[in-house]
């Protein structure tokens, strides 16, 4: 049975404390030079030629100028290292800025009079050598920890005749116990260094708030339409599935139970009374799960379009509709997706709770935008926040970045309005 079995708990504690003060003494050890990077510049600013009297030589603009120019550009890689080292050493990763668009020196001339360089320059030039002293009293307390704590090695290991032997054991105890309290500091004294240099990098050397929030904005956006996307593909496969699965089979029952019925002439009553119960029972249920499957996602808008799709659609309301389509090539399949379900779920409440005679449907494209008008004579009165199947078909336009909107006064008319989203 080994050691750390037996201490159990507390073992495992100190060796993971151990573990965190070894790993914060390697970071800030390995940020000392980094820190000091800098320091030349602000040696070459204070030189005697500029502090020296109140009247600032010709001469020495250019430098100051050339200096100012250059310390944006000192601040790029001394941050690449920076992100190294808190990623390799910490494993805290400091986010790189959304890259600028536009040409080239558009993007330089972006670059350096951005916050967000200045912010870095600040930090190297302004905090980074006090980060540096910092880094070095750390370091300074675990030396000096280490040598008083040792002070009785270093008595044995000197000569005899030396003075340093005669030192009086009760002096060496005293300079042990000092060794100890700074050995017993120095891992919190780290600590609290890291944790200090790490808030002040993600402050400086990151993005800002507002960066920040449009990366996420940025990120779930693209979430967002990659379930869009799933979402539809699990529509399609639910479709194909249905159709030539479940539908062939019904198919293929009402077939059988059609034959039976013309076939078998010598049955009881009550047998045939059955059996035709049963065919009638099939196709209908052959004719619901059509209608299922047209809701979810007919396969003619993935063969011909949404034009064609609606066509179906249309022909098959009981009261006339009239259909325009007016699209510049095909939208993408989400928008044409949910341009259907738009269109399907409208005529399917005008024709349950409208009342109404006609129905006129527009989908045309303006520019980047879909548009989905469906108007109705009926009675009026829908309304979209009465949690009603209205309130599912605004969330489905806003899966997608679109806009919806009814406008339904009680006595009619009815215009349902969709707003979609499509680039180029």
């Amino acid at each position: 049975m080994t050691l750390p079995s037996v201490l159990g708990p507390p073992a495992r504690l100190l060796r993971r404390r151990i573990g965190t003060a070894r790993r914060d003494t390697a970071f800030l050890a390995a940020g000392v030079l980094p820190h000091l990077a800098a320091v030349p510049a602000w040696l070459w600013l204070g030189a005697k030629p500029v502090v020296r009297s109140v009247h600032l030589p010709w001469g020495v603009l250019p430098g100051l100028f050339a200096v100012l120019l250059l310390l944006p550009l000192v601040a790029l890689p001394l941050t690449a290292v920076q992100r190294w080292r808190y990623a390799e050493l910490l494993a805290v990763d400091i986010p790189r800025s959304l890259p600028a668009e536009g040409p080239r020196l558009r993007r330089a001339l972006r670059l350096l009079v951005s916050a967000e360089t200045w912010r870095r320059t600040a930090y190297h030039t302004l905090l980074g050598p006090f980060l540096a002293v910092a880094e070095v009293l750390v370091l300074a307390v675990w030396g000096t920890g280490v040598a008083c704590a040792t002070i009785y090695g270093w008595m044995w290991a000197m000569p005899a005749h030396t003075d340093a032997a005669d030192v009086y054991a009760v002096q060496a105890a005293y300079v042990t116990a000092i060794g100890l309290l700074l050995l017993a500091a120095a891992p919190w004294f780290a600590g609290t260094v890291t944790r200090a240099e790490s808030r002040a990098a993600r402050a400086l050397l990151g993005p800002s708030r507002a960066q920040r929030l449009e990366r996420r904005v940025t990120d779930l956006s693209v979430s967002r339409a990659d379930l869009a996307d799933a979402a539809d593909a699990e529509r399609r496969r639910i479709e194909r599935d249905l159709h030539d699965g479940t539908q062939q089979r019904l198919v293929s029952l009402a077939v059988t139970l059609g034959l039976a019925r013309a076939t078998l002439k010598d049955l009881p009553e009550e047998a045939r009374r059955i059996i035709d119960e049963a065919h009638r029972e099939a196709k209908e249920a052959i004719s619901e799960l059509n209608d299922l499957v047209r809701g979810l996602h007919p396969a003619v808008l993935d063969d011909r379009g949404l034009d064609a799709a609606l066509s179906g659609l249309a022909a098959r309301v009981p009261l006339p509709v009239r259909l325009h389509v007016d699209l510049d090539g095909r939208p993408a399949p989400a928008v044409e997706s949910v341009a259907y379900f738009v269109v399907s779920e409208a005529l399917a409440n005008v024709t349950k709770h409208a009342r109404a005679g006609r129905v006129e449907v527009t989908v045309r494209r303006t520019g980047r935008v879909v548009r989905v008008e469906v108007t109705d004579d009926g009675v009026g009165g829908a309304d979209a926040a009465a949690g009603t199947g209205l309130t599912g078909l605004a969330g489905r336009v806003r899966a997608v970045d679109g806009t919806f909107r009814i406008d339904s006064p009680v006595g009619g008319p009815t215009t349902l309005v969709a707003e979609l989203p499509c680039g180029r």
